[in-house]
């Protein structure tokens, strides 16, 4: 039996960063077109710690904020939303980061990011409440917080602690190209810490991307298998997702609704999931509670498409399960 199941904690940490994202107030046109923008809390870390609270699971963030006022605005967010900040830090010298989202009409989104650098990349190792991470049961991060020093020492340093605590690793790279300098480095920083995550969640974009072959054919999923994963997501937007362990692999069908912003969707599907393995990390052996953990987490995730921002979409427990009744 290994330590995280034995551990009496059932807190999941997610590092890395949050933002403000500006979202203009009419789909369907270009920033330049916008004549005025809502401002939603954003970065997927953050999300998926807002996720996992709404759905009653108990989670905490670590990361760097700007000192300002948007930095403070979105730490009050985490706290109202019960999300334990006592990782949180500020930076008195940078800003908190903030991106502009264009949304077309399809729901889908295009980024364009302020972050030169913005506090979130400055988080330095010696900033890292390391007591929090190794008294959790699941230690969540992407891949953003690998792109510049110092936060990416601070991110292997944290993987690092939690890892030789026992803890389980979850990883959802969550690609944002326009942050790094070249598709390749991204592929690469991206793979860096592939080997490490025992649960990796990826879209079926993010298959195309780092294999460069179709996400649709099973062969190129699995090159993205390595022999210390316990499972294996690949999400397919409203047709649901697949998922592979080391001794059985399946599909589970999405939820279909009217899907109005896309942000934050896949940040929903991986809080929920996260809950039900920090509940019971058995599920990496059981397929039928896992597929039942799965349609959950489709549910949560459709659930969140149908309203603009990411955290304020966020459902509740009841609100899945009332979605997931109506589909039967």
């Amino acid at each position: 039996m290994t330590i995280s199941e034995t551990s009496p904690s059932s807190t999941i940490v997610s590092f890395g960063e949050m933002l403000i994202d500006f979202v203009p107030d009419i789909a369907g046109v270009s920033l330049a077109e916008s004549t005025g923008f809502l401002k939603a809390p954003g970065g997927a870390p953050a999300n998926v710690a807002c996720a996992i609270t709404k759905l009653g699971g108990s989670s905490a963030f670590i990361g760097k904020f700007g000192d300002d006022e948007f930095g403070h605005m979105l730490v009050d967010i985490l706290k109202k939303n019960e999300v334990n900040t006592d990782g949180v830090c500020f930076d008195e010298h940078a800003r908190t980061a903030l991106a502009f989202v264009t949304l077309k009409k399809n729901g889908e989104r295009e980024f364009m990011f302020y972050r030169n650098p913005s506090a979130d990349m400055l988080l330095k190792e010696s900033e890292l409440n390391l007591g929090l991470i190794k008294q959790a049961k699941i230690f969540h991060y992407g891949s953003i917080s690998l792109i510049s020093e110092p936060c990416k020492s601070a991110h292997l340093a944290a993987m690092k602690a939690a890892k030789e605590a026992g803890i389980l690793l979850s990883y959802d790279p969550n690609v944002r190209l326009p942050l790094w300098p070249s598709p390749q480095a991204a592929r690469d920083g991206i793979k860096s810490i592939w080997n490490q995550a025992d649960f990796i969640k990826v879209s079926d974009d993010e298959v195309q991307f780092l294999t460069q072959e179709d996400p649709d054919k099973e062969d190129n999923v699995l090159t993205l298998w390595h022999d210390n994963l316990k499972l294996l997501v690949v999400t397919d937007g409203e047709k649901g997702c697949r998922y592979f362990t080391k001794s059985f692999k399946g599909k589970v069908s999405g939820f279909s609704v009217k899907t109005v912003d896309t942000t934050g969707a896949g940040d929903a599907f991986v809080g929920a999931l996260l809950v039900s393995i920090a509940k019971d990390t058995n599920i990496f052996r059981d397929e039928a509670k896992l597929r039942e953990a799965l349609t959950f987490a489709n549910a949560c995730g459709a659930i969140c498409t149908t309203k603009k921002g990411a955290i304020p979409a966020l459902p509740s427990t009841s609100n899945a399960h009332e979605l997931m009744s109506k589909a039967k």
